[in-house]
C-alpha cells in the first residue's frame, strides 16, 4: 500500500520530505491551513522521488487560471508525480473568510473540473480557448501567456467530499476522490463507496479509471506516553470535527448525531478545551487509528481494504519520520 504523509510548516521542508521519502513513504500532501497550500510542495519538489499532492486547495476563491498555472508549474517540478486536490470547504469560511461566492457549491466545483480540463488541453494542444459556463468564462489564452504542451501531461485532478451529492458528482467528473479524513469504516465502504458507485454509473466511466484515495488521522507513538499524548491530541481534533454540521453524517451512521450540536454549543461559547472530553473512547477508536504503529497499520488496513491502495495519513499530533516509516513497513 502506497503512503502519503504531510508536509508541516515551511521551515526544513526540503529536509522533512527527504527524512519521509527516506522512510519509505510514496508522497507528501499539504492542506490549506495556516500557510499557503502550495508553497511546501515547491520546496520539497526538488527532493523527487515523491509524489506531490494538494489535500486540499480550496477551489472558490481562486480562479481555474490561477490553479491551472500552480498545477502545470508543479506537474513539471515533480515530473508529472503532481496531483492537485480540490476542496469546497463550507459556506462560513468562503463567504466570510475568503470573501468568495459559494451557491450551488456541487455545480460550481463540476464547472471548475470542467475549466480546468478546457484550459490543459487549450495548452497541450493549442486548441482555441473557449469555456463558457455559469460560474467562469475563459474564452483567450494568447502565446505569450502559454505555457505550452507539459511533456508530463496534464495533472490529474482529484476532488475532496464527504456528502453524497459531492461524492457522486467527483465519481463523475473528476480523477479521483479525497476521502475526509473525519471518517469510519462503515461510512466509507456503506455511504461514500455507494455513492461513488453512482457517480460512475452516472459518467459512464469504469471504476478502474476513478481513484480513491482515504485519508485516516492516526495517533501513534514509540512509548505509551506517546500514544496517550497523541489520543489526546485528536480528541480535541475530532471535537473540532464534530462541531460541524458538514460532519453530522458521519456521527449519524453510528447514531452519534447528536453530540453535534453539543459541540457546536461548545464551540460557540470559546471552550475548546472541554471539546475533546466529549469524544468517548468509541467514538477516537472508530475514527481515529490509534496505538502502535502495527496496530495503527492494521487499522487502515481494515479500513480501506478492497477500495483503496493508497492512504494519506493525517497526523493529529506530530509524528517522527522513523515511526511513519514503521507504519509504511507494516502497510507493504
Amino acid at each position: 500500500m502506497r503512503v502519503l504523509a504531510a508536509l508541516s510548516g515551511l521551515t526544513g521542508v526540503a529536509d522533512q520530505a527527504r527524512e519521509l521519502r527516506d522512510a519509505g513513504v510514496s508522497g507528501v500532501f499539504t492542506f490549506e491551513g495556516p500557510h499557503d497550500v502550495f508553497a511546501p510542495l515547491t520546496l520539497a519538489a526538488g527532493v523527487g522521488g515523491l509524489d506531490l499532492m494538494t489535500n486540499v486547495a480550496i477551489a472558490f476563491p481562486r480562479n481555474p487560471i490561477h490553479l491551472a498555472h500552480q498545477a502545470n508549474d508543479h506537474q513539471l517540478l515533480s515530473g508529472g508525480r503532481f496531483i492537485l486536490g480540490l476542496g469546497t470547504q463550507v459556506r462560513a469560511q468562503i463567504e466570510k473568510r475568503f470573501g468568495a461566492e459559494f451557491d450551488r457549491p456541487v455545480d460550481r466545483m463540476v464547472e471548475l473540473v470542467a475549466a480546468l480540463r478546457a484550459i490543459f488541453e487549450s495548452w497541450n494542444t493549442g486548441a482555441r480557448l473557449d469555456f463558457r459556463g455559469d460560474y467562469y468564462r475563459h474564452t483567450l489564452m494568447t502565446p505569450t501567456f502559454s505555457p505550452g504542451p507539459n511533456p508530463y501531461g496534464p495533472p490529474p485532478i482529484y476532488v475532496g467530499a464527504l456528502g453524497p451529492r459531492l461524492t457522486r458528482a467527483a465519481a463523475a467528473h473528476a480523477d479521483g476522490l479525497l476521502v475526509m479524513p473525519f471518517s469510519t469504516k462503515r461510512f466509507l465502504h456503506e455511504h461514500t463507496m455507494s455513492a461513488v458507485r453512482a457517480g460512475l454509473a452516472q459518467g459512464g466511466r469504469r471504476a478502474e479509471d476513478f481513484t480513491v484515495v482515504p485519508e485516516v488521522i492516526v495517533a501513534t507513538g514509540v512509548t505509551a506516553a506517546e500514544r496517550e499524548s497523541a489520543e489526546a491530541a485528536a480528541r480535541k481534533l475530532l471535537g473540532f470535527y464534530a462541531s460541524t454540521p458538514a460532519y453530522v453524517p458521519v456521527l449519524a451512521a453510528h447514531g452519534w448525531q447528536d453530540l453535534q450540536p453539543e459541540l457546536n454549543a461548545l464551540s460557540k461559547q470559546g471552550q475548546w478545551a472541554q471539546m475533546g472530553a466529549r469524544i468517548t473512547d468509541e467514538i477516537l477508536h472508530t475514527i481515529v487509528a490509534c496505538g502502535t504503529p502495527a496496530q495503527v497499520a492494521a487499522h487502515i488496513r481494515d479500513r480501506v481494504e478492497g477500495i483503496a491502495d493508497t492512504v494519506c495519513v493525517y497526523q493529529a499530533a506530530p509524528i517522527a519520520p522513523a515511526v511513519v516509516g514503521q507504519i509504511v513497513s507494516e502497510l507493504s
